[in-house]
């Protein structure tokens, strides 16, 4: 059902995830209708708000309203504008994020948002994909579930060092499989591929890999997903704790800037 408050419009993108904002600025946004957004994303995971045109300045002052800047270790921000990275095309085979993932999970505290700000985009393709978490842990049986209860397993932040170059030890920590969203109570399933979450705590790789799959390939069922087709003055944000996102490397050389702030979160419970 389309939401509709003075000039805010919220309307559904898919029955499972995400929704578009119309009708506001965000450079100029009133508290009330921010109260509305904000529980508009908490209860569809990510939002989409078209025709936007945020400069780097709106940009932070937007995210700030919602917490925390984060900067994450391993990673170089833009200069004179802390908290706000710059995503550029770095070809097929050096792209970090053509795979299902939330952001920097590794972290001892991983972001709890991310707004994405398109800047240039290529000619045609380069969409970015999201799932429903939330779905994807209701659709496990009583029996996964209860396994599942209590079970932790180990983020590590490989990938991300093998992109960036870095030399030092690489961060790793863990987090339960099931998280609980600190705002609207649910649970949601919390893992990643292999590069990922390589483990359960206490159990080798070798044991965990075929269940980590499988829960991994229970995650963007295609009626748990949303495709978005990006175009000039797009602003989406994400919550990672219920939504796992992976951006289509499908545009050759062509140019994709994005700019992207994270707003730090709490420890996964």
């Amino acid at each position: 059902m389309t939401t509709e408050i003075a000039s805010l419009v919220i309307t559904p993108l898919t029955t499972a995830v995400g929704s578009a904002v119309r009708g506001v600025d965000l450079a100029t946004l009133s508290d009330p209708d921010f109260e509305k957004i904000r529980s508009a994303l908490f209860n569809r995971c990510m939002l989409v708000f078209p025709d936007q045109a945020l400069d780097d300045a709106s940009l932070l002052k937007f995210a700030g309203r919602w917490g925390e800047i984060m900067v994450t270790p391993m990673l170089t921000y833009l200069e004179g504008y802390p908290g706000i990275l710059r995503v550029r095309n770095r070809g097929k085979d050096n792209t970090p994020t053509e795979y299902w993932h939330a952001d920097s999970p590794y972290l001892e505290r991983p972001p709890a948002l991310s707004i994405l700000a398109a800047r240039e985009l290529p000619t045609t393709g380069g969409d970015t994909m999201w799932c429903n978490q939330y779905l994807a842990y209701d659709a496990l049986s009583d029996g996964m579930k209860s396994f599942l209860d209590g079970k932790r397993v180990k983020y590590s932040g490989a990938k991300m060092a093998k992109r960036t170059g870095h030399d030092g030890e690489v961060p790793y920590t863990y987090h339960p499989a099931v998280r609980t969203h600190p705002e609207t109570g649910r649970k949601a399933l919390f893992i990643g591929n292999e590069e990922l979450t390589p483990s359960f705590e206490g159990m080798t790789e070798e044991e965990s890999r075929p269940l980590l799959d499988f829960l991994y390939q229970q995650s963007p069922n295609p009626d748990r997903m949303y495709r978005h087709q990006w175009r000039p003055g797009d602003v989406v944000m994400w919550d990672n704790r219920c939504a796992m996102h992976y951006a289509v490397h499908d545009y050759g050389e062509e140019p994709r800037f994005m700019h992207r702030v994270t707003i730090a979160g709490e420890r996964p419970f």
